[in-house]
């Protein structure tokens, strides 16, 4: 596909449905970077991709709406892992693919997200994940929605790696380059204050 090809539509899920640990518990897609809340730069990353934004939360619902079409959150209480909010995307989604990010990677890029959609194009009924050095990065996926009976079945199995599911699955691997800044996760209050190399 060239870059002007237009691409099959899409569902996205962002992850915002963690318990947040390692920043103290507090809902990380609320927390400000560069005076906005992460969710703000990642729905502004995402919104004129698709026509069906979906917001995984489980809780502060009513700060959530403003950025999304959709809010799914977990079928189990106790902040069961993303695992659970991925399967919730599935099931909401409204198109054949799910593009999945989390909250905490403003820096992706349109190219990247692109370059998602076109590589999931290619290799139809199969999840794509990001790959950087020997890194994979199961929350930074598309995933055909066909599949939610195998992270059904997974599930009931007692898996709870999304990585797992969808290499068992044949997943495809996306390759960025090691240690690509368009992928780092601000995931601490370290990281979230400190963090200044990702553009905008």
């Amino acid at each position: 596909m060239t870059s002007n090809t237009p691409l099959p539509p899409c569902s996205i899920l962002l992850l915002a449905g963690g318990r947040g640990q390692r920043m103290g518990g507090q809902d990380k897609g609320l927390l400000e970077w560069r005076g906005e809340p992460l969710i703000a730069h990642l729905h502004r990353k995402t919104r004129e991709l698709s026509d069906d934004l979906i917001i995984s939360c489980n809780r502060n619902l009513e700060k959530y709406a403003p950025y999304a079409d959709q809010l799914v959150h977990d079928d189990e209480g106790d902040f069961p892992g993303p695992l659970a909010g991925i399967r919730a995307g599935l099931k909401a989604a409204r198109h054949a693919h799910l593009l999945v990010l989390p909250c905490d990677v403003p820096g992706i890029d349109a190219a990247l997200l692109r370059s998602m959609r076109e590589t999931a194009c290619q290799q139809p009924g199969k999840p794509l994940m990001l790959r950087h050095g020997d890194h994979w990065e199961p929350l930074l996926c598309v995933i055909p929605v066909v599949l939610l009976a195998d992270f059904e079945r997974a599930w009931s199995d007692g898996e709870r790696s999304p990585g797992r599911i969808m290499r068992n699955l044949g997943a495809t691997a996306l390759q960025c380059p090691e240690n690509d800044p368009r992928l780092a996760n601000l995931n601490t209050p370290q990281l979230l204050s400190t963090h200044n190399t990702v553009a905008d």
